[in-house]
């Protein structure tokens, strides 16, 4: 909940009871406070901006006029009793009008991310890439071509940009494909738009170095490239110059300059031929970046990146399908040099036995690897999908071996205990009532953090040969092991 939104809250609050409880002889003190209240309120909508989550605290500032207005005074024949109850009758309705006021700002807030922890600022710039070697298969004009939008997070100079970037800039189509993947009002999460981040629109690029290594990250399935923000941050703030790519049709919308809308296609892919077979789409698009990041250290028509970016040092990041995505680039692109993958089942080209060769880093949830959770669950799934136990016992079993065969010859694993699927991405801010039993988000948020600048540090940069080992040690009981 927001200070503003909070003095509003508790301002009501003392308002009603002062009127229901307090002498009836000063209504001009009341009207007074009743002003005050209208006042802090307009003063709330314009620093804070108005969200539907208030709109009872709004009506209530109505409502107590209308009851001060025409507040009268008891009749002396009315018994001290029968004012005292009624009185009680008032504050009874007045709880539980306050719990709506408070529960709705509380459980779907405007929430705040942890502030960077690098020595850099973060600035951001978006930009439209048009892949001209790839038609648009989704398009039902044959002449199309694979258009994607890109999110860049960089170093920074200073805060010195145009304005702290919001932390969706199309709400809605974001939320309305959000609805089609998840089926829950679009409108619940239209507040999203207010959250600030700490990135701000087309800051000039850091001077402190002369070229600045690269990540890229892939959302998941139906996620957004704005998804890890938590994450893409913090990675900024240490000096990475982060890429963050809507893959269109299986993005939760992309939107383009032009205003056209791109939401999410509800193929409903499941298991592994199709989905292996469509990591295509995704792998070409994360090869034409990587060529299209090339073109802009030759020429950057903004002149930001220009002989900026250090080609040589580049990683990949992502989660679910994303980070399998990562996985797959690893594999089979060699200007990908490491990569993390945040519990992504590993969909594509087959893992090979001996490893990726390659530093590899795979973030587990807790509840994602417990067979036992896979069982308990696995009537429910059979039931709502109509595949047999035998398919999803066979579906498991190849999900280890992939996940066993990539960790060969030295990769990283990591499982933070009570995580999901979702907490490794900003999802669990979203409402206090997501986080599993025994899960802070952010302090999840933190130690992902950690391990994400400590892994890429130690091999984009060769800054610190033992950072890994040293979190090892610091946190022993996220599981952090080489295998």
């Amino acid at each position: 909940m927001r200070f503003g939104e909070m003095v509003i809250i508790l301002f009501i609050i003392a308002l009603a009871i002062i009127t229901i409880w307090g002498p009836k002889s000063k209504k001009s003190l009341l009207i007074y406070s009743l002003i005050a209240l209208y006042i802090v309120t307009v003063v709330q909508i314009i620093v804070e901006d108005c969200r539907w989550q208030m709109i009872p605290c709004y009506a209530a500032s109505v409502i107590l006029t209308v009851c001060i207005i025409f507040r009268k005074h008891d009749k002396k024949t009315r018994s001290k009793s029968r004012r005292r109850w009624k009185a009680w009758l008032w504050t009874t309705v007045l709880f539980l009008y306050a719990s709506v006021m408070v529960a709705l700002p509380l459980l779907l807030p405007v929430f705040a991310l942890n502030q960077p922890q690098g020595p850099y600022p973060v600035g951001t710039a978006v930009y439209h890439f048009i892949d001209n070697d790839r038609s648009d298969e989704y398009s039902a004009d044959p002449t199309d071509h694979r258009e994607l939008m890109v999110q860049l997070w960089y170093p920074s100079e200073s805060e010195a940009g145009e304005e702290a970037a919001p932390y969706i800039r199309d709400v809605a189509a974001i939320t309305q494909g959000l609805e089609q993947a998840l089926s829950f009002p679009a409108w619940t999460l239209s507040h999203l738009g207010l959250v600030k981040t700490h990135a701000y629109s087309n800051a000039p690029l850091s001077s402190m170095e002369q070229e600045y290594p690269i990540l890229i990250f892939s959302h998941g399935m139906t996620g957004f490239r704005n998804q890890n923000t938590f994450q893409i941050e913090e990675l900024a703030s240490h000096g990475y110059i982060v890429v963050g790519i809507d893959h269109a049709y299986d993005a939760a919308a992309t939107v383009y300059p032009d205003g056209r809308e791109i939401l999410i296609n509800k193929q409903q892919l499941s298991g592994f031929q199709a989905l292996d077979e469509h990591m295509t789409l995704w792998t070409r698009d994360v090869s034409f970046i990587l060529d299209r990041l090339e073109q802009l250290n030759r020429q950057d028509e903004q002149d930001r990146f220009t002989g900026r970016l250090n080609l040589e040092r580049i990683g990949m990041f992502g989660h679910s399908y994303g980070g399998a995505t990562a996985a797959q680039m690893l594999l089979k692109d060699s200007r990908i040099k490491a990569a993390i993958n945040m519990d992504g089942t590993l969909y594509g080209e087959p893992m090979p036995s001996t490893g990726l060769n390659k530093p590899y880093l795979q973030m587990n949830g807790e509840k994602s690897i417990d067979k036992s959770i896979f069982d308990n669950t696995l009537e429910q799934a059979m039931a709502q999908s109509g595949h047999t136990r035998e398919y999803y016992e066979e579906f498991w079993e190849e999900t280890v071996r992939r996940r066993m065969n990539a960790l060969q010859g030295g990769g990283y694993t990591m499982t933070i205990p009570h995580t999901s699927h979702m907490s490794y991405t900003d999802f669990h801010l979203f409402s206090p009532l997501l986080p599993n039993p025994g899960e802070n988000a952010k302090s999840v948020h933190r130690v992902v953090n950690e391990v994400s600048v400590a892994f890429f540090d130690q091999y984009l940069k060769g800054k610190r040969n033992n950072a890994m080992d040293e979190l090892v040690k610091k946190y022993p009981d996220i599981e952090l092991v080489q295998d």
